[in-house]
């Protein structure tokens, strides 16, 4: 595993590419047609390969949730998950501003530059179980790929924590916008100045990533050696 600040790098790096394409992909959404599957796809698979790139390097968490539950579980030290998380919340905000830069404003505007948002008819207390449920199963699928040493890191944990992305925008995007990240919230939030129900992505995605973290590694890791992303 390489040294802290290499890993901030590369969690900042892929974090970027997370909300430049996936918020992207929500503003082509709200403003040139682009489908659900389309927006789907572009986060899962954005986020299936910067996992795969920089997984030898930071463990490719690309999400505050993810890295809080890694800590919750004692499988990354305390500093090295601050600094991942600065890194990750750093990169989203950058990959936010540049995209109201580069896209034209009334389709930036119209479209909150990606910024999940509630369905009219979903409180705020349903949505913060619906992102803590849809950050659950990414969060065990990383457990399940990438920390326990018995699962598939080598071949298939990028492709698999991508997929969980892309199935959980499917089904609850409408609902949320299945951010699962608070990262993927708060880059466009800040761009667009759209802070509603801001803890709906805080306090969901957290409480669905330390869950998974502490159910994973109480039940299925009890046993195993660690794995350190």
């Amino acid at each position: 595993m390489e040294s802290t600040g290499k890993a901030a790098v590369a969690e900042f790096v892929a974090t970027f590419a997370l909300i430049f394409i996936g918020a992207g992909a929500v503003i082509a959404q709200v403003s040139l047609g682009l489908d659900l599957t389309g927006v789907a796809l572009a986060h899962g698979l954005v986020l299936a390969i910067m996992v795969s790139i920089t997984a030898h390097i930071s463990g490719g968490l690309v999400n505050p949730a993810v890295t809080i539950g890694l800590w919750v579980a004692a499988k990354i030290p305390s500093r090295r998950a601050l600094i991942l998380i600065g890194a990750q919340v750093l990169g989203a905000a950058a990959a936010a501003l540049l995209l109201k830069y580069l896209v034209p404003t009334a389709w930036f505007d119209a479209g909150s530059g990606g910024t999940p948002a509630l369905a009219q008819d979903i409180a705020a207390g349903k949505g913060i179980v619906i992102e803590a449920t849809t950050t659950f199963f990414l969060v065990f699928a990383v457990f399940g790929t990438a920390v326990d040493p018995r699962g598939p890191w080598s071949k298939t944990a990028g492709l698999t924590i991508g997929l969980v992305i892309a199935f959980d925008i499917m089904a609850f995007g409408p609902y949320t916008g299945a951010a699962m990240n608070p990262a993927r919230w708060f880059g466009p939030a800040l761009a667009s100045g759209d802070w509603a129900n801001w803890y709906v992505w805080i306090i969901g995605p957290v409480a669905g990533g330390i869950i998974a973290a502490v159910l994973y590694a109480t039940v299925f890791l009890k046993d195993q050696e660690p794995a350190t992303p």
